[in-house]
């Protein structure tokens, strides 16, 4: 069985400029995507979506290397951190290919 890793981010984010749903959404839509399109994410809404100023953000990242995930992982949390000033938490939970494999079993 090939090697690999899995990063799995799960992001608290705040929008304290939400007015409502609606605008959230509009903030939150621009920050996926650019999760996506920039560092090459996977990303989903995962919580808060009935909260106009809160979201829960899961991101997911893969690599073949290890230190090569963890400098993956760190660039995602520093844009994070620039992007969003008024405050982010970010819990990162890493995974070996293998030991997903033998949940399963």
């Amino acid at each position: 069985m090939a090697g690999g890793f899995v990063a799995v981010l799960v992001i608290d984010a705040h929008f304290p400029d939400a007015g409502s749903l609606k605008g959230k959404r509009k903030e939150l839509s621009s920050l996926k995507a650019q999760l996506h399109q920039r560092l090459g994410c996977a990303v989903a809404e995962t919580g808060h979506q009935d909260l106009w100023q809160r979201a829960e953000l899961t991101v997911a990242l893969t690599s073949g290397s290890l230190p090569a995930l963890d400098a993956a992982a760190d660039r995602v949390q520093r844009w994070l951190d620039e992007r969003m000033p008024q405050g982010v938490r970010v819990d990162r939970h890493v995974v070996s290919i293998e030991d997903l494999w033998s949940i399963d079993q």
